[in-house]
């Protein structure tokens, strides 16, 4: 009798563990074949997706049978069919400069935010942290009319730096709530001897804060990243004509055509503008995971 409990509970552990597999697989494919399906969309060339010239009449997940990066080239090398575009090339060439500068800026100062909600003390401050936080969940349609009255009278209106602006501004309440609850797992002893030695309120901050804040620095700076390089709605309202950043780009690229809609560039264009945050993830993605636990635990 025991052996066959035992043997029960085997099994029962095998069609669990098989059950869990069968999940993951199954969500793994949710994500996987919408991204093949333009992989190999990208990689035919029109008479082949439309079943012309030879070619039999096949679904967007039939593997390409004569493989070309014609559409990948033309994606590269124009953004619409204007004669103003300079091509998704060039559009990098502005996105990147704005979303490192938006980056480092936001996650420096979302730093020393967290460290002074986390480490310091005064009047309101639990009042101050709760509006960065109430701030992480305000929709961006509200913010667009208030926002553009603000580049207008500072007048950064259709500039890469009124971008840099906006999504400083609303990227500084998350990185301030990334790093403030990761400093909050720093011992206050730590800090309070530093004082006691005379350590003042930057140094606290560069020689014992910054050194060890590199796992959520990594959590801050993709998140920043992978939201300002994705984001259309800022770019789309502030851009101007010659600051307008690679989202934009891309959908001129899908919605300006002319005669036959050319599947083949759109999806091209779209895996271009993908691959930036593709890489990211699957070179920092453990070190994401890792940053928000290690923040997950007081002491």
């Amino acid at each position: 009798m025991l052996a066959d409990g035992v043997s029960c509970r085997g099994v029962a552990a095998h069609l669990r563990r098989a059950l869990l597999i069968g999940v993951l697989v199954i969500a793994a494919l949710m994500y996987l074949v919408p991204l093949a399906a333009m992989l190999f969309t990208s990689l035919k060339s029109m008479p082949e997706i439309t079943g012309m010239a030879g070619f039999e009449s096949n679904t967007i997940l039939t593997p390409p049978r004569a493989p070309t990066l014609a559409a990948w080239g033309e994606a590269w090398s124009r953004a619409c069919i204007s004669v103003e575009c300079t091509g998704l090339r060039g559009y990098f060439g502005t996105t990147i400069p704005m979303v490192t500068c938006a980056v480092a800026i936001s996650v420096s100062i979302g730093a020393v935010n967290g460290y002074v909600l986390s480490k310091w003390r005064f009047r309101y401050d639990t009042v101050i942290y709760g509006l960065m936080l109430f701030g992480c969940f305000i929709p961006f349609q509200i913010v667009l009319i208030p926002i553009a009255r603000v580049l207008g009278l500072m007048h950064l209106s259709g500039t890469m730096a009124g971008l840099v602006f906006v999504h400083v501004a609303y990227g500084i309440t998350f990185t301030t709530l990334f790093f403030r609850n990761f400093y909050v797992t720093v011992p206050d002893e730590i800090v309070s001897a530093a004082r006691m030695d005379g350590a003042g309120f930057w140094s606290i901050f560069l020689l014992i804060l910054v050194p060890v804040s590199g796992p959520i620095a990594i959590v801050a700076v993709i998140w920043q990243f992978t939201s300002i390089w994705n984001d259309f709605l800022f770019g789309a309202s502030f851009g101007g004509a010659n600051a307008r950043p690679l989202m934009v780009a891309l959908n001129n690229l899908v919605n300006t055509s002319t005669g036959t809609k050319a599947y083949n560039v759109d999806m091209a264009g779209a895996m271009i503008a993908a691959l930036p945050t593709m890489v990211v993830y699957v070179v920092a993605g453990r070190y994401f995971v890792r940053g928000l636990m290690a923040g997950a635990v007081k002491g």
